[in-house]
């Protein structure tokens, strides 16, 4: 008795292979910049529980970018004029929008955007 055998073929194997790894690579190109990201915001939230009496939009850009180094995140990522400060009433928003380019294969690019706010605890001064 003859019996049908089912299975994959080698070409059929190596298609299959070819979609895997292509987007395994795009996804160890894109990974490195979500956790960037991540580390932006947990940098972001480290600054808003802290006190704000008293400081000034440069001061937090400041103290924003002091955090931001120690979270791994690129100098080159986040430019201080990607950060705001959006007032209220008594209450202010810190604001961080970026874009993020990551090259992939020849000139083809992927072009992420990024942008994140949470409230500031306690008043910041002036601009």
């Amino acid at each position: 008795m003859k019996t049908r055998q089912g299975g994959m073929t080698l070409i059929g194997f190596l298609f299959v292979l070819a979609i895997v790894g292509f987007f395994g690579y795009m996804a160890m190109k894109l990974v490195p910049a979500y956790t960037e990201y991540m580390g932006v915001s947990k940098a972001m939230s480290q600054i808003a529980s802290g006190g704000m009496e008293g400081k000034t939009l440069d001061d937090v850009r400041r103290d924003l970018l002091y955090k931001m180094g120690f979270q791994y995140v690129d100098d080159a990522t986040i430019k201080p004029s990607d950060i705001t400060l959006d007032r209220a009433g008594n209450g202010a928003t810190l604001r961080v929008a970026y874009d993020k380019v990551v090259p992939f294969l020849y000139n083809i690019s992927f072009l992420l955007h990024f942008e994140k706010s949470v409230q500031l605890q306690g008043a910041p001064t002036g601009q």
